[in-house]
C-alpha cells in the first residue's frame, strides 16, 4: 500500500499559470504540466537561493522530497524550452499559505517571508547571519 502524498505548503501564488513561446498559436503548441507544488519548489531554490533542506522544511517535507519535487520541475521547464512547449502550473497536492512572517536582518538589511508553521529561521537566507528579528506578519492579498 503506498503512503499518502503530505500536502506541501506554497506560499505564493502568481496570477499567472500559463507560459508559451511567443510566435506560436496555441493550437499548435504541445504543452507540459508544473505543478502549483513544483513551481514553489522552484522559486525556493532556484530563485531566492535556499538548499534543498531550507526549502524542504518551508514547503513541510524532507529533504529528499523536496530533491524529487525540483527534480521533476526542472525536467518540465527544461522539455518546455528545449522542445518549444507551453507550461501549464496547476495542481498538485498543497495548501496555500495564508499568512507569511517578515524577518530583517540586522547585519545586511535583508528582508525575507517565512510562511506561518515553519519555525524560526536558523539564520538571513542571504548573509547567513543569525542576527535577524521579525518586523511583522503579512496577509496573502490573494487569500
Amino acid at each position: 500500500m503506498v503512503r499518502p502524498q503530505k500536502e506541501r505548503r506554497v506560499a505564493f501564488n502568481p496570477e499567472i499559470s500559463y507560459f508559451k513561446p511567443r510566435g506560436i498559436p496555441m493550437f499548435d503548441l504541445e504543452e507540459v504540466c508544473l505543478t502549483v507544488d513544483q513551481r514553489e519548489a522552484m522559486r525556493l531554490s532556484d530563485l531566492m537561493g535556499m538548499s534543498h533542506e531550507e526549502a524542504g522544511r518551508h514547503m513541510g517535507v524532507s529533504r529528499a522530497t523536496f530533491g524529487r519535487i525540483i527534480q521533476r520541475a526542472r525536467e518540465a521547464v527544461a522539455d518546455a524550452l528545449i522542445n518549444g512547449k507551453a507550461i501549464n502550473v496547476e495542481g498538485g497536492n498543497y495548501q496555500l499559505m495564508d499568512t507569511a512572517r517578515v524577518f530583517h536582518c540586522s547585519n545586511c538589511d535583508h528582508e525575507w517571508e517565512e510562511p506561518i508553521g515553519t519555525g524560526r529561521p536558523p539564520h538571513c537566507p542571504s548573509c547567513k547571519n543569525a542576527d535577524f528579528y521579525r518586523i511583522r506578519e503579512k496577509k496573502d492579498e490573494a487569500g
